[in-house]
């Protein structure tokens, strides 16, 4: 492996399929799907490492999600959600140094596991709408956990679906959302010194994997139904979930 990158092939194994996937998502399915990629990586590294790395990579692929749906995202929502959602990031910041890596594993264990119920449980499609202080709760919660593990899609969606919002607005504002969310968490990743030069250069030898997963997902769009996606997703979110909870647990209790 070249100076200055991460060494370990267990690593790459596991970070090149979730990173391709997670660009297959938001290139032709759509949906929370970041929250994929760190607990699968953090399976290999530790789990700051694993978001830190991750980062750049995200903000990658938002670049693209923004142009495919500029103009389309709710505002009125969005002046509920986003200012919640960096309160969420600051306590983020102040709290993620007293964090330990198998704190972070068992949070991400129980937000992947959410992330599953979420997305296979039926949606209401009539359901009354959430109240714009639960939209600020949830957000604050989705800042914090996106912050933490990028993982602020299930707390979010808790709210957003339902709003009755359309596909396109619901994709749209989701990815909004995310990416002032993601471009704010840079200069606390930097306080924090999770910015490194061998994180910094294993997410530039990552990018094409990010690049590749968009251009796959624009491919595939019509020729693999969004389910049946989603379904191989949800089964690896599944058991990487249920892995990292178990070592999480497994060393709180040792």
């Amino acid at each position: 492996m070249f100076a200055g990158l991460i060494d370990n092939p267990w690593f790459y194994a596991a970070a090149i399929p979730a990173i391709v996937l997670t660009g297959v998502a938001k290139g032709g399915f759509g949906g929370g799907i970041g929250s994929l990629a760190v607990p699968l990586i953090a399976l290999t590294i530790a789990p700051a490492r694993a978001a830190a790395i991750m980062l750049p990579i995200l903000m990658l692929m938002d670049a693209v999600g923004l142009y495919a749906y500029r103009g389309q995202w709710d505002r009125r929502i969005m002046r509920i959600i986003l200012p919640a959602g960096l309160v969420g990031i600051v306590i983020g910041w102040l709290t993620f140094r007293f964090l330990a890596d198998h704190w972070i594993r068992i949070l991400l264990g129980v937000i992947s596991l959410a992330f599953v119920i979420d997305g296979l449980r039926p949606t209401a499609p009539h359901a009354a709408r959430a109240s714009d202080t639960s939209g600020r709760i949830w957000a604050t919660v989705s800042g914090f956990t996106s912050f933490v593990t990028h993982a602020g899609g299930p707390p979010l969606n808790f709210y957003l679906l339902r709003q009755q919002l359309d596909k396109v607005l619901f994709a749209g504002t989701t990815i909004v959302f995310f990416a002032v969310i993601n471009a704010t968490k840079v200069v606390p990743y930097l306080a924090l010194g999770l910015f490194d030069a061998t994180n910094l250069a294993t997410s530039a030898v990552l990018a094409p994997a990010a690049a590749a997963g968009i251009v796959i997902g624009i491919l595939l769009r019509k020729h693999i139904s969004r389910t049946i996606f989603f379904r191989i997703v949800y089964g690896f979110v599944f058991v990487t979930g249920c892995k990292l909870l178990y070592d999480g647990m497994r060393t709180l209790l040792a």
